[in-house]
């Protein structure tokens, strides 16, 4: 019942990754058709994140309310029929509408099964799922790619990806009673008795010692691995005079090192714990972005992109598992919506702001903020620890 489960949830996981990067793929044509200007999605991007966002601070009160299952099914019939909606749309107004469920979807479920692997599997198992949402995100563009290439139509590139999505609800809807027995024979494993959190309410979670540095660990994350994909290829390109092809390559071997790491860092999570997983991996990111500060020749600087994927694998999937243990079972399915929508929002803003300071300055800067959000991930999780360790000894 258990590997059945798991399969379901990583099936699950590869369905959460593979709309997130299908806007980019298909906007150029999308634009040429409803004659939109090139930023407009820009606020689309705006309306999904939007709604992530306040999915994930509610996700804590809705899956106590539902069920992982329950959610993870209604999560996955949001999304599909968002997807297909957008398939059918016949003008821009159209696509932000149909973004909302979109965002709303993917907040709940991200928290859902984030906060149900962290509960009831080993950290292992918590890599592996987040590499597979690397394996939809990959597969997403790339059929996004080849139907556009074959037949031009964005709209069946969403139909087909909805499909996928719909078809996976299918099979949650059948597994329903799967997560019911589950929980029932682990319920025991997700609710701590001795928690000192039990009964602390959502607005008493932020008051947890640690959690605040926590979110910030997430914020910082989050923005150094989406300004590494969004600004890295520009900063080759102007600051190192790679080809635009070539610059490509570099970021592509990024998003590589952090898939590739993390079916790795699956394997070392036998030998090592959370915390350690967390500041070797904070430690080779920080070294990787030294790197760029440095007149190094290129095929080393390739290797720095690559070090700097490496390194950022196993911080999120680490600090997700080690959720429960450091604020207690109870709490942590609110806790980890909190993680992910600062997360969120750290990739909303943080990388755009960079690229305005670029714009009014230089990418050299592009290095140093990445050196700078690995500084405040190595403080803010080193906090964590004190203060989570503190708090446990003092309830001993």
């Amino acid at each position: 019942m258990t590997t059945v489960l798991l399969i379901i949830i990583y099936l699950a996981f590869i369905s959460l990754g593979l709309p997130d990067s299908l806007l980019g793929v298909a906007w150029p044509v999308m634009q040429q058709e409803w004659q939109a200007p090139l930023d407009a999605a820009g606020l689309v991007a705006i309306f999904i994140t939007g709604t992530t966002i306040i999915s994930s601070f509610l996700s804590g009160h809705i899956i106590r309310r539902f069920g992982t299952g329950k959610v993870t099914l209604i999560s996955c019939i949001m999304t599909g029929s968002a997807l297909l909606g957008i398939s059918y749309a016949p003008s821009y107004i159209w696509l932000l509408l149909f973004a909302i469920p979109l965002g709303f979807g993917a907040g709940s479920v991200d928290t859902a099964l984030n906060n149900y692997v962290a509960l009831h599997f080993k950290a292992h198992h918590m890599n592996w799922l987040h590499s597979f949402w690397g394996v939809g995100a990959t597969m997403g563009p790339y059929i996004m790619g080849k139907i556009l290439l074959h037949t031009s139509s964005w709209r069946l590139g969403y139909r087909t990806i909805a499909s996928i999505q719909l078809v996976l609800a299918s099979i949650l809807l059948i597994s329903l009673p799967l997560w019911f027995k589950h929980a029932a024979l682990t319920k025991d494993a997700a609710v701590d008795h001795h928690d000192p959190h039990t009964s602390s309410n959502r607005k008493g979670v932020m008051k947890i010692p640690g959690v605040i540095y926590a979110l910030l660990t997430f914020a910082f994350y989050c923005a150094a691995e989406l300004s590494v994909g969004l600004w890295g290829s520009s900063y080759l390109v102007q600051v190192k005079s790679l080809t635009v092809d070539t610059a490509a390559t570099w970021v592509a071997l990024y998003y590589g090192g952090i898939t590739i790491g993390r079916i790795i860092c699956g394997f070392i999570s036998f030998r090592l714990t959370n915390t350690q997983m967390i500041r070797s991996g904070i430690y080779i990111t920080f070294f990787g972005t030294l790197l760029l500060l440095l007149p190094l020749p290129n095929v080393v600087l390739m290797g720095a992109f690559i070090l700097i994927g490496l390194g950022l694998s196993p911080i999120f999937p680490a600090m997700i598992h080690a959720t429960p243990t450091r604020f207690g079972k109870t709490q942590s399915q609110t806790v980890i919506g909190y993680q992910m929508a600062f997360g969120y929002m750290g990739s909303a803003f943080l990388p755009p702001l960079l690229g305005f300071v670029i714009k009014h300055t230089s990418m050299f800067v592009f290095p140093v903020f990445l050196v700078m959000c690995s500084v405040i991930m190595l403080v803010s999780s080193e906090k964590t620890n004190v203060l989570t360790h503190r708090k446990a000894a003092s309830d001993e």
